[in-house]
């Protein structure tokens, strides 16, 4: 059943203030943070929603359902009449394997997931065949579960030198996945772990000025992100819930 336009708004402006708040306690500009509405549990009619209220940069974690998705949304809004839509922008957010790799080229602008060097060379192939450049993540294991995916934390540094100079790949920044909790502040080893890392490679000069975004932070925890250091959030159920 679609999540009505209205109780989106209402949870948007929740999350909004919410972000504020954390910004304050950092003491950093909240426009500093941008929201990725994760759209895996929601139909087609709720991504609509979602889009009028001006959320346009939308992310899922399986990439047949990113394809899905990017075309039935583009059929769909083909067929819209009226005032158009501002342009969605994609991000692959899950975990990515090396024989999808074109598949999300052709849909996603960004990809939060790269995690080795062999994902992030058939990318830069595939990208290069496209004439495309493509902003990706690095995803960084700073819980070390082992049933999570990312590069190891001792490797890091490493295999981001070597992302950052592949040509048709754009290293934007580092990504992480904190632990599965109903306490947020359990989280906050995790993404202080990453933004240390981030800040390890800036003072390394690794992908200069692109290299500007942390990724971390979903709904149960995205307060505590912000609070040490989050650029991209990627939101779903305190969105549609």
């Amino acid at each position: 059943m679609p999540v009505s336009r209205s109780k989106i708004e209402q949870n948007l402006k929740r999350v909004r203030s919410n972000v504020a708040e954390a910004c304050a306690r950092a003491g950093r500009p909240p426009q500093d943070v941008s929201l990725v509405a994760v759209t895996k549990s929601v139909d087609l009619e709720t991504i609509l929603n979602l889009l009028e209220l001006g959320v346009t940069d939308l992310g899922e974690s399986r990439v047949q359902q990113l394809t899905d998705r990017s075309e039935e949304l583009t059929a769909r809004l083909d067929r819209r009449r009226g005032t158009p839509l501002p342009q969605v922008r994609w991000h692959m957010v899950g975990h990515l394997q090396r024989n999808k790799a074109k598949q999300v080229i052709e849909t996603a602008q960004v990809i939060h997931s790269v995690d080795s060097l062999r994902l992030a060379e058939e990318i830069d192939s595939r990208a290069e065949q496209l004439e495309r450049r493509v902003d990706v993540l690095m995803q960084v294991n700073c819980s070390q579960e082992r049933q999570k995916f990312g590069v190891t934390v001792g490797a890091a540094l490493a295999l981001a030198d070597l992302l950052s100079t592949l040509r048709n790949l754009r290293l934007v920044g580092l990504m992480t996945m904190a632990p599965l909790t109903e306490a947020p502040e359990r989280a906050r080893p995790t993404f202080a772990l990453l933004r240390e890392l981030f800040d390890d490679m800036r003072r390394e000069k690794i992908g200069g000025a692109d290299f500007r975004h942390l990724s971390m932070g979903m709904s149960q925890d995205y307060g505590v992100a912000v609070e040490e250091g989050a650029t991209i959030l990627r939101i779903g159920s305190a969105l549609f819930e």
